[in-house]
């Protein structure tokens, strides 16, 4: 589940407002350990959502950086190379 948060920060054109909230929905669903609260525990759920939304949504927009904005396509290209040779890794750890 928090391979799904992604970093926010350092891109052009900036994070918006509905990756802040994935990434917020992500986190309260790790932490909470439910994906789907019950009826009853929908309001904290949500709440707790809004307010790491905003949170998040301030540091992101704060946080200050010396190098260039990264790309999303680049950096999804990397993360794409990471998986593929974590699985290569791990299917020759089976076979052996």
């Amino acid at each position: 589940m928090c391979r799904n948060i992604r970093t926010l920060h350092g891109f052009e054109p900036p994070a918006t407002d509905d990756e802040v909230r994935g990434a917020a929905l992500q986190f309260v669903r790790k932490i909470s350990g439910s994906t789907r609260p019950s009826r009853r525990n929908q309001p904290a759920f949500d709440e707790a959502v809004e307010a790491i939304q905003s949170i998040a949504r301030t540091l992101i927009d704060r946080l200050e950086t010396q190098g260039p904005p990264k790309n999303r396509e680049v950096e999804a290209a990397k993360a794409r190379a990471r998986y593929v040779a974590r699985a290569r890794r791990d299917e020759a750890l089976s076979k052996s």
